[in-house]
């Protein structure tokens, strides 16, 4: 039997919104208050940075391995669900550390940079070399483990810098941003593939060259990591969860009114200790 709520609130923040009986203004009206938060457009770039990749490189997992050198259909199969499984492994347990510990800029900037690293194999042939499957598979998976994160992450961050502004209106802006962004890149990424830029041409043992959708995934993260890390906004969110969980203890740590004492009240009133 579905619910049209669920049983109580996601957090102390929702349940004083409920309490307070605040009402969400139209879906228009609150789409412009977020790009009028601080550190909103931040998180909305980095959510968009991070499914850009993932939907660009999932769409090209065939060309990707091909470059590599694996070319059996299984095997790109299964390289293409290793992907899959990092991105969702990395989600819960990168998403987790960050939920425990709210550090979504440096986590965000660290997962960014590791991307950026793990994007250039996928892409770089160095010609004294050759392909390197290995390489490339072990690439492909640590790009889904940094890669992942980054959208739950972000997506976190959104809502917490945005309270108490609804969540879900947050997240459909976050997924329409970055599905939309992402669709717009795929047939600039495919066109891109069919360029090679070569690399250190005049140092023969250097000698390489790297595909165009490779460059653009780059630029792209490398761009995000340096808007992003102009974060600065307060999370408003974990403020008011910590401020209500400060009070809570406050109540607790106060005395329990019950039956009076009869040996503290003839110590009040006689001033001083009663025998027994």
């Amino acid at each position: 039997q579905f619910q049209d709520l669920p049983p109580s609130p996601p957090s102390t923040s929702e349940i004083e919104k409920m309490l307070k009986g605040k009402t969400e203004p139209p879906f228009l009206v609150s789409v412009r208050k977020f790009f009028a938060t601080p550190g909103f457009t931040r998180a909305l770039a980095s959510f968009i940075c991070s499914i850009s990749i993932t939907n660009i490189v999932g769409t090209f997992i065939d060309g990707v391995m091909k470059r590599g050198g694996i070319n059996g259909k299984l095997q790109i199969a299964l390289a293409g669900a290793a992907f899959e499984i990092a991105i969702v492994s990395g989600g819960i347990m990168i998403g987790g550390y960050v939920d425990h510990t709210k550090r979504y800029k440096q986590v965000t900037q660290i997962c960014l940079l590791i991307s950026a690293f793990t994007l250039i194999p996928l892409g770089l042939t160095e010609h004294k070399i050759g392909q390197n499957p290995g390489l490339l598979v072990i690439s492909l998976i640590a790009l889904g483990l940094m890669a992942g994160p980054i959208q739950p992450i972000n997506a976190e961050l959104a809502v917490d810098v945005t309270y108490p502004s609804d969540e879900t209106a947050v997240e459909s802006v976050q997924q329409i941003g970055g599905n939309l962004v992402s669709a717009l890149l795929v047939p600039l990424a495919a066109r891109a593939a069919r360029e090679d830029y070569e690399l250190f041409g005049t140092v023969p043992i250097l000698e390489s060259d790297i595909r165009g959708d490779v460059v653009l995934l780059l630029v792209l993260t490398l761009v995000t990591y340096w808007y992003f890390s102009g974060f600065s906004a307060p999370l408003k969110r974990t403020i008011a969860d910590r401020n209500d969980e400060e009070g809570r203890r406050s109540i607790e740590m106060l005395p329990r009114i019950g039956p009076p004492d009869t040996n503290e009240m003839g110590k009040l009133l006689l001033g001083g200790e009663m025998e027994t």
